[in-house]
């Protein structure tokens, strides 16, 4: 369809961009991040596998592929269902740790800010219909469950036959 063709690069823009700025700056981008991410580490940062970064410039840049990758992906239509799962994945901690209006004093630096997470839950609300979104097509549960019942179905058929010629052989 002609939309979801337009609107999916029109959602993607704003990722692609937003990861490409913070590779470009991730040391001030991890600066932002850090709060968060000792709140969310912090009590776990010890029981963690050493294979996991925990440092907030390393985890910035992770994020920015992230978003990049994801972002081409669903902007050229490939895998948009999983390309918005991981974007909605990314856009939740960057809203939290980049807009938190409520831990700002100045009120026009709140209103501000406070705008941005706003728009950041619109276009995570964007991310959750596209995530769900099947193009016309029956879901995955839909058809699993349609398949069982015909499964299910042909066996009940094979069965009552197996049964039908058992008693005539008696």
């Amino acid at each position: 369809m002609l939309i979801r063709r337009l609107a999916r690069p029109m959602l993607a823009a704003v990722f692609i961009y937003g990861g490409i700025g913070s590779l470009r700056d991730a040391p001030n981008h991890a600066k932002a991040a850090a709060p968060l991410l000792e709140k969310a580490t912090g009590p776990i940062k010890d029981s963690l596998p050493e294979q996991i970064p925990t440092d907030p410039e390393t985890l910035v840049r992770i994020d920015g592929v992230v978003k990049i990758g994801a972002g081409a992906m669903l902007a050229l239509g490939k895998f948009p269902r999983l390309s918005s799962l991981l974007l909605a994945g990314s856009i939740v901690p960057t809203t939290l740790a980049a807009h938190a209006f409520w831990e700002i004093t100045d009120p026009q630096e709140r209103a501000n800010q406070q705008v941005h997470f706003l728009k950041n839950v619109g276009l995570l609300g964007g991310l959750l219909l596209t995530a769900v979104d099947t193009a016309g097509k029956p879901s995955v549960g839909y058809r699993a469950k349609r398949r069982a019942r015909k499964v299910a179905a042909q066996t009940h058929q094979t069965v009552g036959a197996v049964k039908g010629v058992t008693k005539i052989k008696k």
